[in-house]
């Protein structure tokens, strides 16, 4: 994977170095009195920064993490969480479109063993349903699931594969190749619940994700005993989902580029989804607040989306709404996805781009960055995984702003699990994200 790290001067360094005079800001850094004159870049910051407020973000992470709860993709959690959306940025002036869409069948069952243990597990998307009955037959340590780990003895059987080392697609390609009935992949670290897996659409065996302790007590009690377990998987079909689209546009400038800002306010089950993403959510909320009617020259769209947590669902409807004369138009994305966790080892802000590489976003957010002195190192790094995915793939320059651990770029230990509450949620970072994003796209959308 190809990285990059930038780490910028802050303001106050470079202005230490050169002598200049400091005067207060409202943001908790400093600027000169040069910077703060009409005009100046710095000054359009502060319109932004001065109006960001972390409490309102934080209370609709609360009301969207608690009050809510579990925003799962198609359920009336997640229809909850849009019609809040709608509502607010009806109420701030907006151009609102409401986007239905079709998503894949949400999948319910149960596993259990042969002498009567039931296990905890997670039924993705996309998976095969099982007979009414369920599936009873031993199960096949695959290891990895990589096409070595597969014997013929694995044929008609359920193979048990840990997580890790490639995508959980290919594991599942591989058991099939091999002639394996089921799938059951079991976490390679601890965690409070079973993993949620992305597997796409159509997967040819049902499958099931289960906690670390729960796969290595089946390798001992089961699959060393000969046992068997039972793997029940049945599809809820006909769901759908929702994207909130608010637009904004310029006044006396026709056909004006479009800049998209984007965010999921959906959650995987069982987690209230505080940092992932109602931290995205409220602080998308609050930019579009703020500069609802700042003089702009450009398009802005705020796109938040469903059904992220299925397979970038939401995002991929909404880019394939968009015509070609409109993708000609469109010259960036702000994607934000959990951007306010408190988990101290989280220290930088990670640009993730698909293919690595600097753009417009990455561009905007560094030079911003040296005006105002963001605290957190800003480190650009190879990665999809998020919405910015499908408005790479459209030929828009995209980038996902998330908290990340430098280094390993782990997320917080609290990510996809029960424990994904506003007990980790930081205010100070929510202010910062605010802060560092809302004057970054200003910059990129303001009138010159």
């Amino acid at each position: 994977m190809k990285k990059s790290r930038f780490a910028a001067l802050t303001l106050s360094a470079s202005l230490l170095l050169s002598g200049v005079v400091m005067m207060p800001a409202d943001f908790g850094g400093q600027v000169t009195a040069e910077a703060a004159k009409p005009g100046n870049p710095a000054a359009f910051d502060q319109k932004v920064i001065s109006r960001i407020d972390a409490e309102r973000i934080y209370a609709d992470v609360r009301y969207l993490s608690e009050t809510i709860g579990p925003r799962v993709a198609g359920t009336a959690e997640e229809r909850e969480a849009a019609s809040l959306i709608q509502d607010r940025l009806e109420s701030y002036g907006y151009e609102i479109e409401v986007q239905e869409f079709s998503i894949p069948d949400t999948m319910t069952g149960h596993l259990s063993t042969s002498n009567g243990d039931e296990v905890e597990a997670s039924f993705p998307s996309g998976a095969a349903e099982t007979p009414a009955e369920g599936l009873t037959a031993q199960l096949y340590d695959a290891g990895l699931g990589s096409p070595a780990d597969f014997t013929e003895e694995a044929e008609g059987k359920i193979a048990l594969i840990s997580r890790g080392g490639f995508a959980f697609r290919d594991k599942i390609d591989n058991a099939t190749a091999a002639g394996a009935a089921g799938v059951i992949i079991y976490d390679n670290s601890e965690a409070s619940g079973p993993p949620n897996m992305s597997i796409g659409e159509d997967a040819p065996l049902p499958v099931a994700g289960i906690k670390k302790v729960s796969g290595e007590a089946l390798l001992e009690d089961v699959v060393a005993t000969g046992g068997t377990v039972t793997l029940k998987v049945d599809a809820i079909t006909g769901q759908t989902s929702r994207n909130i689209i608010a637009t904004r546009a310029p006044k006396h400038v026709s056909n004006p580029d479009i800049v998209h800002v984007s965010a999921h306010f959906d959650s995987v089950p069982l987690a209230p989804g505080a940092s992932d993403n109602a931290t995205g959510t409220s602080t998308a909320l609050e930019i579009a607040r703020v500069l609802k009617s700042y003089p702009i020259d450009k398009e802005v769209r705020f796109a938040f989306v469903g059904a992220e947590e299925i397979g970038l669902v939401g995002s991929a409807h909404y880019v394939s709404t968009l015509t070609e004369d409109e993708l000609s138009r469109s010259i960036a994305n702000f994607n934000m996805d959990m951007v306010g966790t408190s988990w101290e080892n989280a220290t930088a802000i990670f640009m993730n781009t698909l293919d690595g590489q600097p753009n417009i976003v990455t561009e905007a957010a560094l030079a911003t960055q040296d005006r105002i002195g963001t605290p957190s190192e800003l480190i650009l790094y190879q990665r999809g995984a998020s919405d910015h995915v499908n408005f790479h793939e459209a030929g828009i320059p995209a980038v996902n702003f998330i908290r990340r651990e430098p280094g390993t770029a782990a997320l917080e230990p609290y990510y996809h699990t029960p424990q994904d509450t506003i007990e980790y949620v930081s205010k100070e970072r929510l202010k910062e994200a605010g802060d560092l994003v809302g004057s970054a796209l200003y910059s990129v959308i303001r009138k010159n």
